[in-house]
């Protein structure tokens, strides 16, 4: 397998991943704000999470050559990948107390309004890498 065809097939999961993170966002809004309420919560859970986000970063980064909007794909995996690097460097109490303050910020309501970016935004990666 290419690097390029793992890329491609990483940022796919990431589009189906974004859109299931929309339905959970959509029909258990509660739930999805008590995840965010756990980034940062543990070393575990704060250095996964980072490095997790990584992969798709590298992904996206790696395949924008091969699509139509490449600039976007490039500059969002340099973006993903700056900040995971950033996120390595702050105090583990500082993300989690930022997640915990979004999630207060962020009422069920709130999800349930912001899901269709999901469905939008993961259904566009996928699209665009089918597409390409």
């Amino acid at each position: 397998m290419t690097i390029l065809l793992i890329a491609k097939y990483t940022i796919l999961l990431f589009g189906v991943f974004i859109i299931l993170v929309g339905f959970l966002m959509l029909f258990k809004p509660k739930k999805a704000r008590a995840i965010l309420r756990k980034a940062g919560s543990t070393n575990l859970i704060n250095y996964a999470e980072i490095t997790i986000r990584i992969i798709p970063a590298s992904a996206l980064i790696t395949y924008a050559s091969e699509v139509k909007f490449s600039f976007f794909f490039n500059s969002l995996g340099w973006f993903m990948l700056i900040t995971s690097l950033i996120l390595y460097l702050v105090p583990r109490r500082y993300h989690h107390n930022y997640s915990l303050k979004c999630a207060d910020f962020l009422i069920p309501l709130y999800f349930q309004w912001i899901s269709p970016i999901s469905f939008l935004f993961g259904g566009f990666l996928i699209y665009t890498v089918l597409s390409s």
